[in-house]
């Protein structure tokens, strides 16, 4: 589920949270994200929400993950350190297609001390964009071979689907 098309203006606003250093944005930003998930029944239907994590080096580089600083604004349990990104490399937002599913597989395991937190759980992925879902499915896996019972997602934005 996205709350809005990545289009404008979301995508400068989006932008401005994830590129300029301006992680304020997540509080209005999730606002579209909560009444989305509000009205589609996700986020009252899930246990806890799942942050999607970025890279240490990424998130070294920016300073906050802008899925974690969404997801803790949406008023729902959260559990922010469940799953590790285990491969680096170049932003999906700069790769084709292909490229992103390659990528993405086995990018993400549950961290080892979280397999608890996990199992059995009906589990909310929380992400800023989704273009392909490689990013969401590999997530979602993941999380699914730990155990949860079941995983859905929500997105602030959604690119629009190729013409």
């Amino acid at each position: 589920m996205a709350a809005v098309t990545y289009a404008y203006p979301w995508d400068t606003l989006l932008a401005r949270l994830k590129f300029h250093d301006e992680p304020g944005w997540a509080g209005p930003l999730a606002q579209q994200m909560a009444q989305a998930g509000h009205d589609s029944g996700l986020l009252d239907a899930c246990d806890a929400l799942v942050p999607v994590p970025l890279s240490p080096r990424r998130l070294t580089d920016r300073g906050y993950n802008q899925a974690w600083e969404l997801a803790r604004r949406l008023g729902r349990p959260a559990l922010p350190q469940a799953l590790l990104r285990c491969t680096d490399g170049p932003p999906q937002r700069t790769l084709e297609r292909a490229a992103r599913l390659d990528h993405m597989r086995g990018a993400f395991m549950v961290h080892p001390d979280r397999h608890g937190s996990v199992r059995g759980r009906h589990l909310l992925l929380i992400d800023d964009v989704v273009t392909t879902g490689a990013t969401l499915q590999a997530a979602a896996t993941a999380l699914h071979l730990a155990g949860a019972a079941s995983v859905r997602a929500l997105v602030l934005a959604a690119t629009p689907a190729p013409l």
